[in-house]
């Protein structure tokens, strides 16, 4: 497989679109960057707390400005620190977003005025040479404008006041975003009213334990060191998306989550709201990756997270990461495979890939599998299939009796995909056992087709129907 391409801030790859505006959002730690950027946006995307560096990696989003569709990044604020600190190369990755960008918000906190960390970096933003508009934020009350007057002794012109908690001068500084964009370009191609929609971008999430290796993963999917990654775990803390395209073409939008450790070791603040994040995005996604340290073999919190992708419906392929690490891969191999045989029958032949993130040897066949695994979600079986399998399974294997009476199962149907849900007619099917629903489940798996996907059975008739996981 070729290298998949990267459209996080890049432009579209349809000719006919043209290339949206990037406008970054910069300061030091804790001046209401993501708070802004929630606000522009419209909508709560990054997490916001009061503690210094919530914002680690680079986050992204489009949002409609005085008529303008531009994209917004959230970036981790600006330290000086030790290249090869956490503060340097959070520093680092968002010099690298900065420089791509079309139009850079350099916030402040009006209320303290101007530190000596705002006069270095903004001495830095102008150097590189790129649009600035400065954002006096927290400018409420009635000090606001007496306030916002030191902020002129940065050199970067006219500051535009605001209170991104309130709300306050949100409405200036898009007209002033808008107005210093460079003019939108006319598209290159007219699209024609007869050509098709492009298809919708398929929502693909990774999850798994702090220190998985995740960010390496995504970092190699994108072809650059998007994500930040290091020896410390837990350093994704949003959950971040991306967009690449496979070999094939299909547009993936592609979310890096912050760790998944048991609830009770949760106990900090950050942490939950990262948990938090992360979660949310997996109920978002369609498919999603579960990345296990292949060196640590498969932990019992890599099945629980498995079990919750499996209740929340989605499709999942294992990535077994640091694959180059792992010494006797046969029996790594082997051990995950029987853990997986015994304790996760509800995704039973699940896509098992190993990879190495750091060394990218295996990852050009994850994106296969993810969409193989789609086209398993969405698949739908044909009535007539379905009834003759149905006849053959209950003739090589009856329902049980129930209070000494057999169940009458007559037919079955699909009724949706996403995952593949069927209901079972029948006289009295709402006392369907657990075990038979499963062993129907298990056949249907193998009939047609559907492995490694959740399968939903209900029942006609019953108001809590029998859901097979």
């Amino acid at each position: 497989m070729s290298s998949p391409t990267t459209d996080a801030s890049a432009p579209s790859a349809d000719p006919a679109t043209p290339a949206i505006p990037v406008v970054a959002i910069a300061g030091r730690p804790n001046v209401g960057k993501s708070t802004l950027f929630n606000r522009l946006v419209g909508r709560r995307i990054a997490l916001v707390s009061d503690t210094p560096g919530m914002t680690r990696d680079r986050k992204s989003a489009e949002a409609r400005l005085r008529g303008r569709t531009v994209r917004l990044v959230d970036a981790a604020g600006l330290e000086e620190a030790p290249p090869e600190s956490l503060a340097g190369r959070m520093r680092q990755a968002t010099e690298a977003g900065l420089a791509e960008a079309d139009l850079v918000l350099f916030v402040i906190d009006a209320r303290q005025g101007v530190t000596p960390a705002d006069a270095h970096f903004a001495g830095r933003l102008r150097r590189l040479g790129h649009p600035v508009l400065l954002v006096a934020n927290k400018a409420e009350g009635r000090s606001a404008a007496h306030d916002v007057l030191d902020s002129y002794r940065l050199g970067l012109g006219d500051p535009v006041a605001v209170s991104a908690e309130h709300g306050e001068g949100i409405a200036d500084l898009m007209a002033e975003i808008a107005d210093r964009l460079p003019p939108p370009a006319k598209p290159a191609v007219p699209r024609d009213d007869t050509t098709p929609e492009p298809a919708r971008p398929l929502k693909l999430a990774i999850v798994g334990r702090p220190n998985a290796g995740k960010s390496t993963l995504v970092n190699c999917l994108l072809g650059e060191a998007r994500m930040l990654t290091g020896p410390e775990p837990g350093l994704t803390r949003d959950a971040v998306a991306h967009r690449l395209f496979s070999a094939s073409g299909r547009e993936i939008e592609l979310i890096d989550t912050a760790g998944l450790r048991r609830r009770a070791r949760v106990e900090q603040e950050t942490e939950q709201l990262a948990v938090g994040a992360a979660i949310a995005a997996l109920k978002l996604a369609e498919i999603v990756v579960l990345a296990v340290d292949a060196t640590l073999g498969l932990h019992d919190q890599d099945l629980q997270i498995a079990r919750l992708v499996e209740r929340e419906g989605r499709a999942c392929v294992l990535a077994l990461t640091k694959w180059d690490a792992v010494e006797n891969r046969n029996e790594a191999r082997r051990a995950i495979a029987d853990r997986l045989e015994r304790s996760l029958a509800q995704l039973k032949g699940i896509t098992i890939v190993t990879l190495s993130g750091l060394t990218g040897v295996g990852v050009e066949k994850l994106l296969p599998a993810v969409l193989a695994a789609d086209a398993v979600w969405n698949s739908r079986v044909a009535t007539g299939a379905l009834n003759r399998w149905f006849e053959a399974a209950l003739e090589r294997h009856p329902p049980p009796l129930v209070e000494g009476r057999r169940l009458k199962l007559r037919y079955i149907t699909q009724a949706k995909a996403r995952p593949p849900t069927f209901i079972i007619f029948g006289t009295r099917a709402g006392a369907l056992p657990e075990e038979y629903a499963r062993y129907l489940a298990n056949s249907l798996r193998e009939t047609f087709a559907l492995a490694g996907t959740p399968i939903r059975i209900e029942t006609r008739g019953t108001k809590n129907p029998y859901v097979e996981s």
